[in-house]
C-alpha cells in the first residue's frame, strides 16, 4: 500500500467529535477512494460505502432523496445490519457530485448526528462551483493530489531518517553527498517518468516496465477527457482542445494559454472559455498558473485574471504526451531535449500540494519568472525560477526582477539540476528535489 499524508488528516477527523462532514476533493484516479476506504475501516467497526456513480448507473436508490429520514431508510435498504451509532459507523459517499442535492443533504446529517460521514468527489470543484446552497459551516473541504515527490521516496523505500536529514539540510542551504545525491536524483528522474498517480506508481514497483507504466497513462489520460462528455457537444470538445492544447503550450515560449488556439479562431479572449476553463481547473486535471505584472505581497492582491498559464496534474502524463516509452530523454540528460516543462510542472505539483497558489511574473519590458510564492515568514514575495540545463546562472528576467526596490525582493531560489547549494547575493542555488521541502 503507497502511504499518503492524507492518512493522517484522515486519522484525525475519524478520532475527533466530528462536528463537520469532511469531504476530500481531488481529480480521477488519484487514490482518494482506497484511502477513505482504508482509514475508514480501521477507524469503525461499521463501514457502510455509497458509490453514488454505481447507484446512478444501477437502481438509483439515492436519486432524488426528500430529507434525511428519507435517506436513511434508502440506506438501510441494504446496509441495515451494519448502521449503529455515530461512534462506530462511518458511511462513505463516494462520487457525491453525480447528486448535487446531497450536498444540501449533508448540513442536515450532520445535525442530526445518528452517524459519522465522510464524503469524495472527483469533479466537486465544478458542482460545488455551481451549487446555490452550500452547506457553510457543516463541511470541511480536503484537497487531494496525485503522490507527492516525498510520497513517491517514501513508496520506493526511501524512509523518513533521510528525508528528515535531506530537511535539515534544505533549511541549513546545504547540499547532500555525492552519493545520497546520486540517488535521489535518479529517483526524481524515475518521478518525472512515472508521475504521482497511484495505478501508474503502483505498476511501476511491481515491473518496472515503463510500457505498462504508459498504457496506465494512456487511459486516464483518455479517461480526462472523457469526463467533460456530460456537457454539450460544442462545450465538451472546446474542453477537450483546451486540455490537448496544455502540452504544447508548455513547450512554447511564453507558455501561457492561447485564446485564438482553443478553436483557430482571431480574437478570441478568456471571457469566451469561462466554463471551459472552469471545468479544466476545477475537476482537478490541470493546474492553473495566474500571471502578476506588479508584485507585491500578498499575491493575490494583483493577479491579471485574462493571464493564465495551465500545467498538466501529473508529471507522469506529460512525459507520456512529450516521450510516450522513449525514456533517454530524462534518463540520459539529452542535450538536444528540453526538460523545462517537465521540470516546472513538477514544481507546480509540489507547491499546490503544499498549499500554494500558483503565480507567475510577466512584465513585456522585463520578461517572465517561472514561480512566485508568497514568503509569510519575511511579509516579502519569494520568486523561484526552474532550471533542467546546465546554464542554470543565467537567469536575465529573475535578475531584473530581483534587484527591483519597488518589488522588495529579500531573497529568490533557483532550483537545477546542480547538487550543489550556493548563495549569491539574493539567489540561492539548490537542486531541484529541495522543491519538496517548500
Amino acid at each position: 500500500m503507497l502511504n499518503r499524508k492524507i492518512q493522517l488528516i484522515l486519522k484525525e477527523y475519524f478520532s475527533s467529535h466530528r462536528d463537520k462532514i469532511l469531504i476530500v476533493d481531488g481529480a480521477r484516479q488519484i487514490g482518494k477512494s482506497y484511502i477513505i476506504r482504508h482509514e475508514g475501516r480501521a477507524s469503525f467497526s461499521n463501514f457502510v460505502e455509497v458509490n453514488l456513480i454505481n447507484d446512478r448507473d444501477g437502481d438509483r436508490v439515492f436519486a432524488d432523496v426528500k430529507g434525511v429520514e428519507d435517506f436513511y431508510v434508502r440506506l438501510s435498504s441494504f446496509a441495515g445490519r451494519r448502521l449503529g451509532s455515530k461512534d462506530d459507523t462511518l458511511v462513505f459517499l463516494d462520487e457525491i457530485q453525480v447528486y448535487p442535492e446531497m450536498l444540501t443533504l449533508l448540513k442536515f446529517l450532520c445535525d442530526d448526528g445518528r452517524f459519522s460521514y465522510v464524503a469524495s468527489g472527483s469533479l466537486l470543484g465544478v458542482t460545488l462551483n455551481r451549487t446555490l446552497s452550500v452547506p457553510g459551516g457543516r463541511i470541511e473541504l480536503q484537497h487531494m493530489y496525485p503522490l507527492d515527490f516525498e510520497e513517491f521516496l517514501w513508496a520506493n523505500g526511501v524512509g523518513d531518517e533521510a528525508i528528515s536529514y535531506m530537511r535539515g539540510q534544505f533549511d541549513k542551504r546545504e547540499g547532500l553527498n555525492d552519493g545520497l545525491h546520486r540517488r535521489i536524483m535518479d529517483l526524481f528522474k524515475s518521478y518525472l517518468l512515472v508521475g504521482g498517480l497511484p495505478q501508474a506508481v503502483n505498476t511501476y514497483l511491481a515491473s518496472q516496465n515503463i510500457y505498462r507504466v504508459r498504457k496506465i497513462h494512456e487511459e486516464i489520460h483518455n479517461l480526462y477527457k472523457v469526463d467533460a462528455s456530460q456537457y454539450d457537444i460544442q462545450e465538451r470538445l472546446k474542453i477537450g482542445r483546451v486540455y490537448d492544447l496544455i502540452p504544447s503550450n508548455m513547450e512554447n515560449r511564453k507558455k501561457r494559454l492561447r485564446f485564438n488556439d482553443i478553436e483557430d479562431k482571431s480574437s478570441k479572449a478568456a471571457r469566451d472559455y469561462v466554463d471551459e476553463i472552469e471545468y479544466i481547473i476545477s475537476s482537478g486535471v490541470a493546474l492553473e498558473v495566474r500571471a502578476i505584472s506588479n508584485p507585491v505581497f500578498p499575491l493575490v492582491a494583483s493577479v491579471r485574471k485574462n493571464l493564465l498559464k495551465l500545467y498538466m496534474n501529473d508529471v507522469g502524463l506529460l512525459s507520456h504526451i512529450l516521450f510516450h516509452t522513449n525514456v533517454t530523454a530524462i534518463k540520459d540528460n539529452h542535450v538536444s531535449v528540453n526538460l523545462g516543462s517537465v521540470y516546472e510542472t513538477v514544481v507546480a505539483m509540489e507547491l499546490r500540494a503544499h498549499g500554494h497558489p500558483l503565480f507567475y511574473y510577466d512584465n513585456k519590458q522585463k520578461g517572465e519568472v517561472d514561480f512566485m510564492i508568497d514568503d509569510y515568514n519575511a511579509l516579502s514575495i519569494l520568486p523561484l525560477e526552474v532550471k533542467s540545463g546546465r546554464d542554470y546562472t543565467i537567469h536575465s528576467a529573475l535578475d531584473r526582477f530581483v534587484s527591483n526596490i519597488d518589488y522588495h525582493v529579500k531573497n529568490a531560489i533557483v532550483l537545477s539540476n546542480d547538487a550543489t547549494v550556493s548563495i549569491r547575493d539574493k539567489m540561492c542555488y539548490m537542486p531541484i528535489y529541495y522543491a519538496m521541502f517548500l
